[in-house]
């Protein structure tokens, strides 16, 4: 069987590093920094969060990473 995913409308905001506020939405709420890596609290756990990455907020409020390359393949920008 073939599946297509839902039309939903997502937010989600880039991962730079050298903007002011690194991460988007609640920042506390969502990251955490070991002096080496920054991490992202999923639903899953800890995930590791890179430059350029997208942070995605889920229809159950949730957050993730989305690596770019995927990103633009299964996201559309909207207005």
């Amino acid at each position: 069987m073939k599946y297509r995913k839902k039309p939903i409308v997502i937010e989600a905001e880039q991962f730079i590093l050298d903007s002011p506020v690194p991460l988007p939405f609640d920042k506390e709420s969502i990251c955490c920094f070991d002096g080496k890596k920054w991490y992202i609290k999923t639903l899953e756990g800890e995930m590791t969060i890179s430059e350029n990455d997208w942070v995605i907020k889920g229809v159950a409020g949730e957050f993730y990473p989305c690596k770019p390359n995927i990103f633009e393949k299964t996201y559309d920008v909207i207005e």
